[in-house]
């Protein structure tokens, strides 16, 4: 489930990485903004009421298979998806609505290996005195980080999420995630600009977002897993 700590750990990792200067922007979001977008087998989850969609930057650092070295110059690079939250029925998860990677091969990897939204853009995470700044075509946010906190329910459930569901060829993966929990600290956003939401077929946000930043995780990501879709969540009762 989410939470601060992970709900599984990953034996066999498939790829080690580390995230670094990441900001979290989430909006609340009314559930029929986004429930055409959840694939057969999933539902919306709803917390404290709302759904929610996050604005996700940051730095993916030494990205590798476990037993190869980073390459020089090339594991390294920003990222920023658009995500929502789903259930399974045994897991929560976070449900990738657009991806933009500043590799190619990664770009194309997921796309194909995966099914997920990603899309090649150039971007850059710049750190700073006290700020983090996202830049890339369509989309700047500028973090301003405040001091650390402990999570409330809500934070430690919108932010510490162990599986990303991809719909793909037919079928529902689950990727599973471990990290250690995140040092969160509160934070506010001077400026957040961005087409992901266009992009993504869904309304852009209104109200003022919440936000937390975090400077890093060291990632372990395991092999893929199939999930029963239509007739189990039939079964359940999931009608969408």
């Amino acid at each position: 489930m989410s939470g601060r700590v992970p709900d599984q750990p990953v034996h066999l990792a498939l790829s080690l990485q580390r995230w670094e200067h990441l900001t979290f922007v989430h909006w609340r979001y009314p559930p029929a903004a986004l429930t055409a977008l959840v694939p057969p087998g999933l539902r919306l989850q709803l917390l404290d009421g709302s759904a929610w969609v996050g604005l996700t930057p940051f730095a993916l650092v030494d990205l590798r298979v476990p037993v190869l070295p980073p390459v020089p110059g090339w594991s390294t690079f920003a990222e920023t998806n658009l995500r929502t939250y789903v259930t399974d029925g045994r897991r929560d998860g976070v449900l990738f609505l657009r991806v933009h990677c500043a590799r190619r091969l990664v770009t194309a990897g997921f796309r194909a290996g995966l099914g997920l939204p990603y899309a090649f853009v150039r971007g850059a995470v710049r750190p700073g005195r006290g700020t983090t700044t996202y830049e890339a075509p369509g989309t700047r946010v500028v973090t301003e980080i405040g001091d650390p906190l402990e999570p409330d329910p809500l934070v430690a459930s919108l932010t510490g999420r162990w599986s990303a569901f991809s719909h793909h060829l037919g079928a529902l993966l689950r990727v599973p995630v471990e990290h250690e929990a995140w040092p969160l600290h509160d934070a506010r956003v001077s400026r957040v600009t961005t087409d992901l939401f266009r992009k993504s077929g869904i309304p852009d946000p209104r109200g003022e977002p919440l936000v937390h930043w975090s400077p890093r995780v060291d990632v372990r990501i395991g092999p893929p897993r199939l999930r029963p879709t239509w007739p189990r969540a039939r079964r359940d009762g999931w009608g969408r």
